[in-house]
């Protein structure tokens, strides 16, 4: 198929503008996700101090890739309202595959023996506070993130998307076009208690020995921040729809959407 037959389709178009952003999102959220940063400093707020399951003084501490999770979330109902469920399984497989691929890179570069001058002295700095004795090691520690932490996070992306897909499409067979919001928030609703578990449990329980309760309870944590912002974008979720229902015009999306449904 000629590349001006593929631009001529909307629906084409927008399929891959959102596979494109799930992907992308997806692959940046694996990458930035060694970073933990308090919810709480970032508003200015005092930390919670919450107990959960018996432990105590845990806050609103996430990963940096928590902050992408919920445009994926977004992503993916899209994706399933108007190509339907063979779409975004295929598209949830592609992004794992595209991340190993990644992963596997990256391992390979951390393997290559440095430049002495880029390892010892590119990093400094008239101020010392600021300068990086060892480029190579912050390289490898930045970009080397462990392997549990890899698996847990793909396993638990890709069980993520299989239950989301599935829930959405019960919920849409059971009440037809209407109650947006409830398929899409209700799908990430529940497959994000599988996610915010899995991902922990294979990484810290299995993976670094860490008590089941603490893994449970920080889980906890991230679940309540995930199920927050499905309800909080509900609003975002309305306006992409108003936005493609204008780009495809609604009869079109409108054969779109049943088609997507019978897949």
């Amino acid at each position: 198929m000629a590349v001006k037959t593929i631009l001529k389709s909307k629906g084409v178009i927008l399929f891959i503008v959102l596979a494109g952003f799930l992907i992308g999102n997806t692959i940046v959220a694996e990458f930035v996700g060694g970073k933990i940063f308090s919810l709480e400093k970032l508003f200015g707020f005092p930390s919670l101090n919450l107990t959960i399951l018996g432990v105590d003084g845990l806050g609103l501490n996430l990963t940096a890739g928590a902050i992408l999770w919920p445009v994926v979330f977004i992503m993916t109902d899209l994706i399933n309202e108007y190509y339907g469920t063979k779409a975004v399984k295929f598209l949830s497989y592609l992004a794992i595959s595209i991340v190993i691929y990644a992963f596997i890179m990256i391992y390979g570069a951390i393997g290559l023996p440095p430049n002495e001058w880029w390892q010892f002295q590119s990093g400094l700095t008239e101020n010392t506070a600021l300068s990086i004795v060892d480029m190579n090691l912050s390289f490898n520690k930045i970009m080397g993130q462990g392997l549990w932490i890899i698996i847990g996070s793909m396993v638990a992306f890709l069980v993520g998307q299989i239950l989301d897909v599935a829930v959405f499409h019960k919920i849409k067979s059971m009440t037809g076009e209407k109650h947006m919001w409830l398929r899409a928030t209700g799908s990430t609703l529940i497959s994000q208690i599988v996610d915010s578990y899995i991902v922990l449990l294979i990484a810290f329980w299995i993976g670094s020995d860490w008590d089941l309760t603490r893994v449970l309870a920080i889980g906890t944590v991230n679940y309540i921040y995930k199920g927050s912002m499905a309800i909080l974008l509900t609003p975002v979720l309305y306006g992409g729809h108003y936005f493609i229902e204008e780009y495809l015009g609604h009869d079109n999306a409108a054969v779109m959407k049943t088609q997507a449904q019978e897949a």
